[in-house]
């Protein structure tokens, strides 16, 4: 044995539980889906929560998004904390929705092959069992050519149980044979249906196994629309292009998937696929029951959310319209004064280009470390030209100006000399007397006594010296 019999084997075992109480295949697979979808109705209730969190939680992403745009990474980093934060995981409600796929496989793989998995016999026993069993059926079971043989070969059996059981060749593993007994509501499940149901024959057998993949597609379609009708979260939430166009899909998908499934498995599946659409119904009612509260608080939150982006929005606009406002009212009432500041501005700028130019004898001749107060304290000479007609205004009053400067430096020439005068009469003044007072007395030489007309000579000197200097 492989090792996926041994995978199948819980699922081998709850399958023939139940075809041993009711006796028919297909009551066997309803009941086995009933018990299935009551294992996963748990999973299933908290991937809604989660489902239900995670729209709680979209007001705070998109706020998360808007301040990130242009860090993806920040942004990733922030949602996967605000995850952590409301323990939630994105990942819960598709991964409860994937189960039911895990089941379906095993289930397809052991009504497919019923003697490998339902009768546990191996590979050699089942070409021992087949070639049996083509003494009854000749050219019936053909491994081959038919995927589905093993369902042909159990149909055989349980119409020649008695004899093929006594059969010496099946003798080792008679006891592990069993008698299935496909048929349900008059239609042999173990028939593959065919849409081209005009080829024949006419019976219920190919009507009815006809009909069981379209009723699998439709019960789908149904509890797509009442999914959606029961999720209080999708009534709140406006529908644009996109959602729509994903609601479609989605009610679409499914039910091509069964349709697809049961045209080309045995009629089986089918069914299955139909007990489990009725019983995801159901479920889906009573899960909308149970989490009323939770839907109710959710579409609370989502209105509150949504409430708060068009005060912000209203805001929004607001600001941008005083702002806009303001802008027409300051460009109204600084269009005259720019207009006229720019032509101030303009003028201002123009003739100070020129006059900086015009700094220094060489025009336009500065350097980098030009300074026009380097050499004269009274800065460089004014640059005029001279094709330029002469100003005789100009001209008379510079004369005069320099007239005054000249009379200014006479009378304080002669202000100098009289001041040398008086300084001079003064000191003769003071030479004088003792010139008498020596007279007087008796004349004795005083070799240290010196010249008394030296100081005054010196006196007179340093005016003169200070006189030239003034001037």
């Amino acid at each position: 044995m492989d090792f996926a019999y041994y995978i199948l084997t819980p699922f081998t075992w709850l399958l023939q539980l139940f075809y041993d109480l009711t006796g028919s295949y297909g009551f066997a697979l309803i009941f086995f889906a009933v018990v299935v979808k009551l294992i996963l109705f748990p999973f299933s209730l908290k991937g809604k929560k989660s489902m239900i969190q995670m729209n709680m939680l979209s007001g705070k992403m998109q706020q998360i998004q808007r301040r990130y745009a242009n860090d993806r990474e920040r942004q990733n980093l922030e949602i996967q904390k605000l995850y952590e934060k409301e323990k939630v995981n994105p990942m819960g409600g598709c991964l409860w929705s994937m189960l039911p796929i895990f089941i379906l496989l095993p289930l397809y793989a052991i009504i497919r092959q019923p003697i490998k998995y339902m009768m546990g016999l191996d590979p050699n026993q089942i070409n021992t069992l087949v070639e049996v069993l083509n003494q009854y059926a000749p050219a019936v079971i053909d491994p081959t050519k038919n995927v589905y043989y093993q369902l042909v070969a159990s149909n055989v059996l349980f119409e020649n149980f008695d004899a093929v059981v006594n059969n010496p060749a099946v003798a080792a593993f008679a006891d592990n044979l069993k008698q299935l007994n496909f048929s349900f509501l008059g239609m042999a499940l173990s028939t593959v249906p065919t849409w081209k149901i005009w080829a024949g024959p006419f019976n219920w057998n190919t009507i009815g196994t006809f009909l069981i993949p379209i009723i699998s597609a439709c019960t789908g379609v149904l509890f797509s629309v009442v999914s959606m009708k029961t999720n209080k979260l999708n009534q709140n939430q406006p529908e644009n292009a996109q959602t729509k166009t994903t609601n479609w899909t989605m009610m679409i998908m499914s039910p091509l998937i069964s349709l697809w499934v049961g045209y080309s498995m045995p009629a089986a599946m089918s069914v299955y696929w139909v007990s489990n659409n009725v019983l995801s119904l159901g479920q889906e009612l009573v899960a909308s029951r149970m989490l009323k509260k939770d839907y109710e608080a959710a579409a609370a939150a989502k209105a509150e959310q949504e409430r708060l982006e068009k005060e912000e929005e209203k805001q929004r606009r607001r600001e941008a319209a005083e702002r806009k406002a303001r802008a027409i009212a300051e460009a109204k009432a600084n269009h005259g004064k720019k207009k006229a500041k720019t032509h101030e501005e303009k003028k201002k700028s123009d003739s100070s280009v020129i006059e900086v130019s015009r700094v220094g004898i060489r025009a336009y001749a500065r350097g980098r470390a030009y300074d026009p107060y380097r050499f004269s304290p009274e800065g460089p000479t004014v640059y005029k030209d001279p094709g330029a007609p002469v100003d005789e205004s100009a001209v008379e009053e510079a004369l005069e100006k320099k007239s005054d400067q000249l009379q200014a430096a006479a009378a304080e020439t002669k202000a100098d000399e009289r001041i040398v005068e008086e300084r001079t009469e003064t000191a003769a003044a003071d030479a004088v007397q003792p010139a008498a007072s020596a007279e007087a007395a008796p004349e004795t030489p005083d070799a240290e006594a010196g010249d008394p007309w030296a100081g005054i000579d010196a006196e007179v000197e340093a005016i003169h010296a200070e006189t030239e200097d003034k001037e």
